[in-house]
């Protein structure tokens, strides 16, 4: 005994369905193209902007008074006065 399938009958898709859902997608991939371009552009800006940041860093490190010398110097100059007034008195 063979059993027959037993035919389903789904009503087909009408073509207003095709055409909404077609919309749809083409909503939803011009609204993810759009995120995209402002995510670029923010990328380009950000770029930018730690480019910049960078090149301020740089210049900030390369102008510092090296610490160790300004204070040997002060130490130098304050002896220098301690002897100078031990002397004058």
């Amino acid at each position: 005994m063979t059993t027959e399938p037993v035919p389903v009958h789904l009503p087909l898709p009408a073509v207003e369905d095709f055409a909404e859902l077609r919309r749809c997608l083409d909503v939803g991939l011009a609204r993810i193209d759009g995120q995209l371009a402002l995510l670029a552009q923010r990328h380009g800006q950000i770029e930018r902007e730690l480019t910049e940041l960078d090149t301020r860093v740089t210049r900030l490190e390369h102008a510092k008074w090296p610490l160790p010398a300004v204070t040997g110097l002060t130490s130098v100059g304050a002896l220098v006065m301690a002897g100078w007034q031990a002397m004058g008195r």
